[in-house]
């Protein structure tokens, strides 16, 4: 994943490509690359799963930061958030979205969202663009005065390796290839957008399959922001798998159609997701405990469209608490 996406890049700042058609099937598998990094690599290694060592774990999970978004704010977002408050509203941060996008039935409906379920896909397209250029700065000011991030300069030290991190990405994917390729600066630009546009889309479809969608349940915290229930109970009615059977697809997407498996387990690598699985659902079928999983990606999809039309026309109210 690192040389698709690295290598491809190099080929434009080096001029080893001149045609235009090249230039954008470079920056396309680069797209690809760049996906896989964040779910192949940096997802286990922030988790502390990819190695037994630390400092492995430390170091690959930088790869975040060579593609442009931070490890930083990500753990918190993502390890802290997420896996802690999945699908709360306000709590996990992978449904909070603009408001011209609905992903729980616990946000308050607008006239916008009835047409969802044909324009997120775009802003799914739209998303590593936000998140190398501002949302990493939004959400550590957010999490900092949370009080997420504790310890003295702390947060000044972050942003400036925010900012330096990203000019050696921007750099890296806009600027050589703008002095040293024989393309002009325009083709440059679309081309970083067809790249980002890849990303944000491939990402988004295989987190967002995982849990907004028809079956999931969306709980509400109390008045004191507690919420009923066991935590694996809680994972295994928010978290849904798909296309089980494809080792192909589940090698390119780092493990993450086993998202249960994933949500239960955070701290066992992804390549053992596949072996682990039959043991969970036949405990949870023996407990009479949901399971959820669809066959295909394409039938996750299918869902996941479906939630998208249902919460964007669905009034404001509580669903399986």
């Amino acid at each position: 994943m690192l040389a698709i996406y690295f290598v491809p890049v190099l080929l434009v700042i080096t001029g080893a490509v001149d045609q235009t058609w090249q230039l954008y099937a470079c920056f396309i598998l680069s797209g690809f690359g760049m996906a896989g990094i964040g779910m192949g690599i940096m997802h286990d290694a922030i988790h502390g799963t990819y190695s037994r060592r630390p400092l492995i774990n430390k170091l690959l999970g930088y790869t975040l930061n060579m593609v442009g978004a931070n490890a930083t704010v990500w753990r918190i977002q993502h390890n802290v958030l997420h896996h802690s408050y999945t699908n709360i509203h306000e709590g996990d941060d992978d449904i909070n979205a603009p408001f011209f996008l609905r992903f729980s039935p616990n946000v308050e409906k607008n006239k916008l969202h009835p047409y969802q379920h044909w324009y997120t896909w775009f802003f799914y397209g739209l998303s590593t663009l936000s998140w190398v250029t501002s949302k990493d700065f939004i959400r550590l000011n957010r999490y900092y005065k949370m009080g997420l991030l504790k310890g003295e300069n702390v947060y000044r030290n972050t942003v400036f390796k925010i900012a330096a991190w990203k000019l050696v990405y921007f750099a890296f994917t806009l600027g050589l290839p703008i002095v040293f390729s024989p393309f002009g600066v325009g083709h440059i630009l679309l081309a970083f957008f067809v790249l980002h546009f890849i990303t944000g889309l491939s990402i988004s479809l295989v987190f967002q399959t995982a849990h907004v969608m028809p079956d999931m349940a969306f709980p509400q915290a109390d008045e004191f922001g507690m919420v009923e229930g066991e935590r694996m109970l809680h994972q295994l009615a928010t978290t849904s798998n798909y296309s089980e059977k494809s080792r192909i697809f589940s090698w390119m997407i780092g493990g993450l159609n086993y998202q249960v498996e994933h949500h239960l387990f955070p701290d066992i690598c992804h390549v053992h997701y596949r072996k682990i699985a039959p043991i969970v659902k036949a405990t949870a079928a023996e407990y009479n405990i949901p399971y959820f999983s669809k066959k295909t990606f394409f039938d996750a999809l299918k869902a996941h469209f479906q939630m998208l039309h249902f919460l964007g026309n669905a009034e404001l109210e509580p669903v399986k608490a």
